[in-house]
Order: structure tokens, then C-alpha cells, then sequence
């Protein structure tokens, strides 16, 4: 069993524009609307997929009971915690080329007892040995140390942890020394403090974070693909050929997904997490279809990653 948290969840709405000029009336070509936020697409990746997981997040508002009627209605299986303030929600106006534009709300504020219901709940559904994904940005009233306590209690409870985040709650997660953190470039450059122009900056800089937490880290490059360190020998993978892509929402999702639903050892799993995030990026929502042995087929693995490739 995969259990996510997701301490700020939102309704996602994504209009598709021709295209887009500020300051001006854009008219949408078509629209939805779907259940969000990182743990919540974690989640939904798995069960799309036939792997078991269970999303945990804050329900509150008629913004709470439309989030809920969606995941009813995709069959994900989650526990809902009451707040007491709506939950967020984010607008996505995506234009041609995958060049995606996001306004996202800043979400409720929680209070402790909330917070505390929150791990509460992943503490009783969690087994040994089970992974809790930790991820996505911390509402207003939880502090930045949350995903630290969170990792030593789900480590004291004989689970693992991977922590996707950014910012101060990554910065601080780190400290509960997390079984794997997933950084994009961008997450692990603020880390850094420094840009990262190529795989041996990135490597570099990863290999800092794993010495850190004593854990692996996967950062996720874009295009690029995905570099695994701390499980190994460095590992670079990527999808070859041509990717028709439409949306990058959610990419990192699948990818880290698809890493933690992988058997065997840690190059296959980078491989299965690249599948999954290649998947993804084909359609303008946050959730890939199901993964296809012709997505496995286009990554291609590198054990020796060149360290001189621009990223």
C-alpha cells in the first residue's frame, strides 16, 4: 500500500486557450475540472494503474464536497479529514505547446488539531514497511517542520517516506531525514542556492541532499528525464524520440509514481518512473493514462550519466 498526504489539496479547472494574451478577453476552446494536488495526483496515477494507494487530505467547504464527489466519480479510494475552511482552488489556462499557465489559491488555514488530524490518519492506516508520500505545499497555520515530525512518526511506525515539496517545508522535511526526496531542477537549485546547468551540477547537488537525509534522491528534469542518487551508482534516464507534449501539470507526479509502484532494482525503477512521466505529459490533465509497454520502450538508461550534458 502506497498512502499519500496531501495537507493542501485543490479542485484543479484547466481552460485550453489557442492562445493567450494578457490583459486582454481569451476565450477557452474547452474546459474541465478534476481532484488536484501532488499526493491527490500521486494517487490517482497508482489507482489508474491498478496499484493500491490511499490518498489522506483536509475536506472542507462546498469546494471540500465537490472535491470529494470527484474522486468519488475516477473510483480513488481516500480519507477525508473535516477542517472547517474551503479548500483552494487552482486555474490552469493551457495553450498550444504545453506552455501551461497556473494561478493557484493559497488554501485554507488549518489549525493544530486539524494538522494533527491529518497525521493522525495516516498513522492508523499505515502498515510496516508501506510508503507515505509527503507532498505538496503546507496550508497556512501548519509550520514548516510538519513534514519532519511526520517522517520520524512514520519512520517510528515502521513505514517509509518520500518527500515532494519545495521551499522552507523542503528545507525543514529534510531534517526528518525522508527515505526519498523528489526535487524538480528548479526545487533543487533553490536548495543549492545556485543554478544548475548541467547533470554533473545536478549530481553534484543531489548527492548533497542524500548525504543529508542518508536517503535517495530523484530529480525530475524535464525533458531531461530524471537522475536517481543515493540507491547506487548515479543513474540518468530519459524518454528518446519525439514526446507529443500537452500539459506538464502533474508530471512529477506520475513520475515519482511510477518510481515508488517499480519492482526490483533502482535502475528499473528510474526507468518505470520516467515511463510514467513521459505518459503524462501527452494529455492536458494531471492524471496519465495507464502506463503501456511502448511508453517503456522509448526510456533509455544511462549508467554513466554525461556529466557535461546542458540541461
Amino acid at each position: 500500500m502506497i498512502l499519500t498526504l496531501t495537507p493542501n489539496p485543490a479542485i484543479d479547472r484547466t481552460l485550453e486557450v489557442r492562445s493567450l494574451a494578457t490583459g486582454a478577453v481569451n476565450r477557452a476552446v474547452t474546459s474541465h475540472v478534476e481532484p488536484s494536488g501532488k499526493g491527490v495526483n500521486v494517487t490517482r496515477a497508482l489507482a489508474a494503474n491498478d496499484i493500491r494507494s490511499q490518498a489522506i487530505l483536509p475536506i472542507g467547504g462546498v469546494e471540500g464536497a465537490q472535491l470529494r464527489q470527484l474522486l468519488d466519480d475516477e473510483s480513488v479510494s481516500f480519507v477525508g479529514v473535516p477542517i472547517s475552511d474551503p479548500i483552494r482552488v487552482n486555474i490552469s489556462v493551457a495553450a498550444p505547446g504545453g506552455v501551461v499557465t497556473k494561478i493557484n489559491e493559497p488554501g485554507p488555514t488549518l489549525t493544530w488539531a486539524e494538522g494533527e488530524a491529518l497525521v493522525e490518519s495516516v498513522l492508523t492506516h499505515l502498515g510496516r514497511t508501506d510508503w507515505v508520500v509527503a507532498s505538496g505545499s503546507l496550508p497556512r497555520g501548519i509550520s514548516a517542520d510538519f513534514y519532519a515530525e511526520l517522517a520520524e512518526r512514520v519512520h517510528h511506525a515502521g513505514g517509509h517516506l518520500a518527500l515532494d515539496t519545495s521551499g522552507a517545508a523542503l528545507r525543514r522535511g529534510m531534517e526528518g531525514q525522508p527515505d526519498l526526496v523528489k526535487p524538480n531542477l528548479e526545487e533543487l537549485a533553490e536548495l543549492a542556492g545556485e543554478p544548475l546547468p548541467t547533470i554533473d551540477a545536478v549530481l553534484t547537488a543531489a548527492t548533497k541532499v542524500s548525504q543529508t537525509t542518508g536517503g535517495s534522491v530523484l530529480v525530475s528534469l524535464g525533458a531531461a528525464g530524471a537522475v536517481l542518487v543515493g540507491a547506487g551508482s548515479p543513474l540518468h534516464a530519459e524518454a528518446t524520440g519525439r514526446v507529443p507534449v500537452r500539459s506538464t501539470v502533474g508530471a512529477g507526479d506520475n513520475l515519482l509514481a511510477g518510481y515508488l509502484a517499480a519492482q526490483g532494482e533502482p535502475s528499473q525503477r528510474l526507468r518505470e518512473a520516467v515511463a510514467w512521466g513521459s505518459a503524462a505529459v501527452r494529455s492536458t490533465r494531471s492524471l496519465a493514462r495507464p502506463v503501456t509497454d511502448g511508453d517503456r520502450r522509448t526510456v533509455v538508461l544511462h549508467p554513466a550519466p554525461d556529466p557535461r550534458r546542458p540541461l
